[in-house]
C-alpha cells in the first residue's frame, strides 16, 4: 500500500454534522455503508442552489466512491442500509420513462424538500414521482412546510419560534391554530401563538379542530392582555 503523501496546504473541507460522528458513525460497521455516506456528505455539501439532492447515477458516475467499492451491487446495498439507518432519505421517480433514485441527507431542509416533492408543491426538472401517494398531505407535510404553504416564508425568528412551540405544545394543536388562523385570514405567527395560548387557558374541549369560521369571533384571540401585540 502506497503511503499517503499528505494533505496540500489548501485543502477544501467537506461539514459533517456532529452527530454523525456521535450518534451514526459508532454504529456503522460496514465499510460500504461508510464510504458512500462520506461521499453523499461530501456530494450535497458541493451543492449549490435548492433543493440539493444527489442521484444515484451521479453516485455511479463517481469514479472515487466506485474504485473504493467492490461493484454496482455494494452500492446499491450501501444506499440501502443508509436509508435504512436513516442517515438518508430516498425517492424513486421517473423520467423520461427511466427510474431515478434521488437521496436527499435526512436534516430539516431535506425533510422538508421531501415533503414538498412528495405533496406535489415542488416539481423536479423532467422528473415526478413513480407512484404519487393518496393521502390527505396537509397531514403528511412537516410543520414548517405547513407554516410556510398556508401563512408564509419562515424567518429565522419565526422558525426559532415554531420549535418552541413543538416543545410546549401538542402538535396536532399547532396544526389546527394553524388551519384556525387561515380559515379566520389571520395569517401571521403571532396570531397563531395567542390560538395556542388560549386553549391552553380555557381548554379546547375534545380537542378537535372543527374549523367553523362562522361560529368563532375572529377577534377572540386578540382581545384581552396581549391583544395589543398580537399581528392583525
Amino acid at each position: 500500500m502506497e503511503q499517503f503523501k499528505g494533505f496540500p496546504a489548501k485543502s477544501q473541507f467537506t461539514a459533517v454534522p456532529n452527530a454523525f460522528f456521535s450518534t451514526l458513525l459508532p454504529q456503522i460497521s460496514d465499510i460500504a455503508e461508510l464510504k458512500t455516506t462520506l461521499h453523499i456528505f461530501q456530494t450535497l455539501y458541493q451543492k449549490r442552489g435548492y433543493p440539493r439532492f444527489t442521484s444515484y447515477r451521479e453516485l455511479l458516475a463517481n469514479k472515487s466512491l466506485m474504485n473504493s467499492l467492490k461493484d454496482e451491487e455494494a452500492l446499491r446495498n450501501a444506499l440501502e442500509m443508509a436509508t435504512k439507518r436513516g442517515t438518508i432519505l430516498h425517492l424513486a421517480l421517473e423520467g423520461d420513462g427511466k427510474a431515478e433514485d434521488i437521496y436527499l441527507l435526512n436534516d430539516e431542509p431535506g425533510r422538508r424538500t421531501m415533503a414538498r416533492i412528495e405533496s406535489g408543491a415542488l416539481k423536479l426538472d423532467g422528473l415526478e414521482l413513480k407512484e404519487p401517494a393518496l393521502v390527505d398531505t396537509e397531514e403528511t407535510l412537516d410543520i414548517a412546510t405547513l407554516y410556510e404553504q398556508s401563512i408564509g416564508m419562515l424567518d429565522p425568528i419565526t422558525s426559532e419560534n415554531l420549535r418552541e412551540a413543538l416543545q410546549t405544545y401538542p402538535e396536532s394543536w399547532i396544526r389546527d391554530a394553524i388551519k384556525e388562523a387561515v380559515a379566520l385570514n389571520k395569517r401571521s405567527w403571532r396570531y397563531i401563538e395567542k390560538i395556542l395560548e388560549n386553549w391552553t387557558a380555557e381548554g379546547r374541549g375534545d380537542g378537535a379542530y372543527r374549523g367553523d369560521s362562522k361560529k368563532t369571533d375572529p377577534d377572540k384571540y386578540i382581545k384581552g392582555k396581549y391583544g395589543h401585540i398580537v399581528q392583525r
